[in-house]
């Protein structure tokens, strides 16, 4: 029976180890640029909804590129910053 040398085990172990990092680092970039998504698509209906119901009411946020940034990245919450600065600057 032949013998295991511990060099083979060795390198079997760090490049297991290797291929996690790896892996690691090329998933959590994708976190990102989905939860960016998600957040750009939530924010989008927000801001699609808040102007055909808030045309009743008096309520408009623009779009364009600025405020679909800010919702875009910040999600819901931009959407209430974007109604706050409205409400308080009277832009």
């Amino acid at each position: 029976m032949p013998a295991i040398e511990y060099n083979v085990v060795i390198a079997y172990v760090f490049g297991l180890i290797l291929l996690y990092f790896v892996g690691w680092i090329l998933l959590v970039p994708l976190k990102i640029v989905i939860k960016l998504l998600y957040n750009s698509i939530l924010g989008g209906i927000a801001l699609v909804i808040i102007n055909f119901f808030g045309g009743f009411i008096g309520v408009h946020v623009g779009i364009n590129p600025l405020t679909a940034l800010i919702v875009g990245v910040l999600g819901i919450p931009g959407m209430a910053l974007l109604l706050l600065l409205q409400f308080f600057l009277k832009i």
